[in-house]
């Protein structure tokens, strides 16, 4: 398994867990979240990653992300994934795109 399939694996299994320790930690301090479509930076940081999915884990503690695909290329993984649990009652299908630098995931591009 290479870093890249590491990190993308060990950040889901810590969003499925509600571990906000050890999703952070998958993750560079200055890490940058971004929405694909738009191109629009969505937070900067790893305290705001923090504050934001912390606020998540536990408003929808039963949430689960499925990963229905993967690819990974280099430093690259695509993965396209079935949130289930939210409160809504809805599910919700998403790509990520991580890109990882110095043994920590730096920028994320999602597509909902």
């Amino acid at each position: 398994m290479t870093e890249t399939e590491r990190l993308a694996q060990a950040q889901l299994d810590a969003y499925n867990a509600g571990d906000i320790d050890a999703f952070a930690a998958c993750y560079a301090a200055d890490v940058e979240v971004f929405d694909l479509h738009s191109g629009t930076l969505t937070f900067a940081g790893r305290e705001a990653l923090r504050e934001r999915y912390g606020r998540l884990f536990e408003s929808q503690p039963n949430q689960h992300a499925e990963l229905l695909s993967r690819i990974v290329h280099g430093q690259t993984s695509v993965d396209h994934e079935r949130v289930t649990g939210r409160t809504s009652g809805g599910t919700v299908f998403a790509v990520a795109i991580y890109q990882v630098v110095d043994g920590a995931i730096r920028k994320v591009w999602f597509a909902r």
